[in-house]
């Protein structure tokens, strides 16, 4: 109805909300391709493996990335029967789909995400582990290992594990869990890859347990999906919802209602790129609506990112947030009817009231929304106060936190000396001439300790039906065993999937903090860097390097 246009139009407008990228990119275009993740099988064939890399380069095409589990396929050395030789093992196929993607530009806008999988069972999960530390390998993936429960146990009490044959499904070896665990931190501590996926806690929420067990996840790692299923993401913006001191509850659950929406009639409305995986998305029609702009929202509403105000604040939300989507997509349900398979589902089985959408909800890192809607990325906090942004295959966009420069500015603290300072290391919190109810708004990512960054994460995992995207933030003093230790501690708090980032670990970050260079002589406001000219779009102030 016109009604419910203008409502989305109006959220959008207002950069309340917004979809993922592929469907502000390909809505209304040929490729009307509105999804943003996807999970594809390989199977252990070569016919199967190169009709997933081909499945692939489709999707990548229309902007969608892609999460694969490499688990099936056969060790490196194990026999293949057609040829009389050797499998050259999953990593070096993983390798093929790599170059692939090189090959493949997005939609002509950007470059293709994978996800690559493999089961910490797998003979190969050694080389797995450590494929990222040649920094030129797999550029295009996000490792994850994929555990158990058994696992941990395991890892915990110094046991070992199985290493099974995907092809004979016999046991080949044994290994120590504690030495592999050791392995991923090693290679973690200094790559940032790979992370964990704790596969037990994924399908305990897995509504249609009858269609299959997950083993994969799309790139980021906020909705874990069966083969060939898709799911299309959607945010609201918290900044936008928490002027004045005080938090809009009521256009939240508003946005909330209308997302749920939005989002159903995006996957009617969107063109997918292969037969299965309209069929698969049809089946279940998965959706995600998750938030953008949480650390913003803190600092408006007078509370620090690394207190228990913030917990409390993201519990709340997400608890609302939770309720409020279910009660959309009943309605939805009773209007449109469920999705096809809620009678095999865990609710259908139970009795429970019919929903339209298998999933509901998913926080993802919306990179490029928050950029567009001039808020901070999905649930992080700020990377820096001031710092400088790659874009644009090499150019580079200098901004400085507008909360802050605000809030110093009314305190009478903006002055030479603390620009100097943000703009060299991006902080403010041990700044003397701040004052301090202004510099504990903006703590930065390495400022807040490991363990507050998993209470973040675990807050919106307990109301979240899939899963949650979100950084581990590690100082550079950081150790192997606190990336261990990290680890214990996302399984214990019931998260989906676990990534660290240790500060300086690998080169040619997206986020980096600026040079005291990158701010106009003349009237302080930030420059931006294009085609080798520096520019102030604030007074004009050019120079060409």
């Amino acid at each position: 109805p016109t009604a419910t246009a203008d409502m989305f139009y109006e959220a959008m407008a207002r950069l309340e909300f917004l979809p993922n990228s592929p469907a502000l990119m390909n809505a209304g275009t040929r490729l009307g391709q509105l999804a943003a993740c996807f999970v594809l099988p390989i199977d252990d064939t070569l016919d199967g493996i190169f009709s997933s890399l081909r499945h692939a380069a489709l999707i990548h095409q229309t902007g969608g990335g892609v999460g694969y589990d490499f688990s099936g396929l056969r060790p490196k050395g194990d026999s293949v029967a057609s040829t009389g030789g050797g499998s050259s093992g999953p990593v070096s196929f993983m390798e093929v789909f790599d170059a692939a993607v090189d090959a493949v530009r997005q939609g002509g806008r950007r470059r293709g995400a994978n996800m690559g999988v493999l089961d910490v069972h797998h003979p190969d999960v050694e080389a797995f582990i450590a494929a990222k530390r040649d920094p030129q390998r797999l550029r295009n993936f996000n490792l994850s290992v994929a555990v158990d429960e058994a696992f941990m146990a395991s890892a915990a009490g110094a046991g070992s594990i199985a290493l099974v044959n995907p092809r004979t499904r016999q046991t080949v070896g044994t290994r120590r869990a504690d030495e592999l665990l050791d392995l991923i931190a090693v290679s973690a501590w200094e790559t940032g890859d790979p992370g964990l996926i704790f596969l037990d806690r994924i399908n305990r929420d897995n509504p249609t347990p009858a269609l299959g067990r997950i083993t994969a996840t799309n790139p980021c790692g906020e909705v874990p999906l069966l083969p060939y299923e898709a799911c299309i993401l959607g945010s609201i913006n918290l900044a936008a919802l928490s002027g004045r001191g005080r938090f809009d509850w009521e256009r939240f659950e508003q946005l909330t209602t209308l997302g749920i929406r939005f989002l159903d009639n995006c996957v009617d409305a969107s063109l997918f790129p292969l037969s299965q995986i309209a069929a698969a998305v049809h089946r279940t029609r998965k959706i995600g609506l998750g938030v953008m702009g949480f650390a913003d929202a803190l600092v408006d509403l007078v509370m620090a990112y690394d207190d228990d105000a913030a917990i409390r604040f993201a519990d709340d939300l997400m608890g609302r947030m939770a309720a409020g989507a279910t009660r959309a997509s009943r309605e939805l349900a009773t209007t449109r009817g469920p999705y096809p398979d809620f009678a095999k589902s865990r609710d259908g089985v139970a009795g429970a009231p019919a929903v339209r959408n298998a999933t509901r909800l998913a926080i993802a890192p919306t990179g490029s929304l928050s950029l567009i809607a001039g808020c901070s990325s999905g649930i992080e906090p700020l990377f820096a106060v001031a710092y400088e942004r790659h874009v644009l295959d090499g150019h580079r966009l200098v901004e400085v936190n507008p909360r802050f420069q605000a809030l110093a500015t009314g305190a009478g603290a903006w002055s030479p000396d603390l620009r100097d300072h943000i703009l060299e290391t991006g902080r403010v919190r041990d700044v003397a001439t701040l004052p301090a109810a202004v510099g504990r708004l903006f703590p930065t990512a390495h400022d807040i300790p490991a363990a507050q960054h998993l209470r973040v994460q675990a807050a919106f995992q307990a109301h979240v039906d899939n899963a949650v995207s979100k950084t581990i933030n590690l100082p550079a003093r950081a150790t192997v065993s606190d990336v261990k230790d990290v680890y214990r501690r996302a399984f214990e708090l019931g998260c989906k999937g676990i990534t660290v980032y240790r500060q300086g670990a690998r080169a040619g970050q997206v986020i980096t903090p600026v040079r005291r260079s990158s701010v106009c002589p003349d009237c302080l406001t930030d420059l931006v860097f294009s085609e080798g000219v520096t520019l102030c779009r604030a007074c004009g102030f050019s120079s060409t390097s």
